[in-house]
């Protein structure tokens, strides 16, 4: 069903892309909510998401579904609109750090409400990291790849942030955080 639809859109078929638009929207302004926190900015991206996917549409060679390839594009859309909304850039300089997997553990009675604010809390280059590979499931390949940075800044970015959030989430629970 969803290939055939793709395959019209591709034929510029308006009705096959209001269908894709329909199955596609309400998921994929939950993707760019979870960057945005703002409804009207999600909104914003959703839309020029869709005009960017069917514009692109020839690219869409069936190698991933449908549905991951435009989550793809939303989170770009979304990270585009961060950046430039704050005009900052990457420091890059942690490409030569080794990084070790790390001990992943915190108090049971923490609420998943205070995991997302503590995720919010962390500083950017470490959030994007940490929501792509904890929320959204990227791996590093594709996580570099999203944010044009190497697999090893991915990884040392992922174990940083979950440092931090780990701490954050244990001094909350002894009455310390902040």
């Amino acid at each position: 069903m969803i290939i055939e639809l793709v395959e019209q859109c591709k034929a510029n078929d308006r009705s096959a892309q209001m269908a894709l638009y329909k199955k596609y929207a309400e998921g994929m302004f939950c993707v760019a909510m979870r960057f945005l926190k703002n409804s009207d900015d999600a909104e914003d991206v959703l839309q020029e998401s869709f005009i960017k996917a069917f514009q692109r549409i020839h690219q869409f060679k069936g190698e991933v579904t449908f549905g991951a390839w435009l989550k793809r594009i939303v989170i770009n859309g979304s990270i585009d609109f961060l950046k430039s909304k704050q005009h900052y850039t990457l420091p890059l300089e942690e490409h030569y750090i080794g990084v070790a997997e790390d001990d992943w553990e915190v108090e049971e009675d923490i609420r998943l409400e205070e995991v997302k604010e503590a995720i919010e809390r962390l500083p950017e280059k470490y959030r994007f990291v940490v929501q792509l590979y904890l929320v959204e499931g990227y791996d590093h390949s594709e996580i570099s790849e999203i944010l044009g940075i190497s697999e090893t800044a991915s990884r040392t970015r992922l174990l940083r942030g979950k440092g931090q959030l780990k701490e954050r989430l244990n001094s909350k629970s002894y009455g310390t955080g902040s």
